[in-house]
C-alpha cells in the first residue's frame, strides 16, 4: 500500500493572469487551506481536457495544475 495522494479537484481555487482567454497564466493556488503564490512558471503545454502548468512557489516546491475547460475545474497536484 502506498502513500499516493490523488489531485484534489478544486474549482475557482487558481487564480491566473488572463489577457486574451481564460487561463493563460496562473499567478496563486489555494492548497491545504493556504494560498500560495507562484513564483515561476516552469513549464506549460495543452492537454486535451485543456491547459497543464508546472510551477513552483518558494516554500512548498513544484506543483501541477490542470485546468478542464469542459468542467471549468482544476486539479492540483504535488509529483
Amino acid at each position: 500500500m502506498t502513500d499516493r495522494v490523488d489531485p484534489i479537484k478544486m474549482t475557482d481555487r487558481v487564480e491566473c493572469r488572463s489577457d486574451h482567454e481564460y487561463a493563460q497564466r496562473p499567478v496563486a493556488f489555494y492548497w491545504q487551506g493556504k494560498r500560495l503564490e507562484i513564483v515561476e512558471v516552469l513549464a506549460h503545454w495543452r492537454i486535451p481536457e485543456g491547459y497543464s502548468f508546472r510551477v513552483r512557489n518558494e516554500v512548498y516546491g513544484i506543483f501541477e495544475l490542470n485546468y478542464d475547460i469542459d468542467t471549468d475545474e482544476w486539479s492540483i497536484n504535488q509529483p
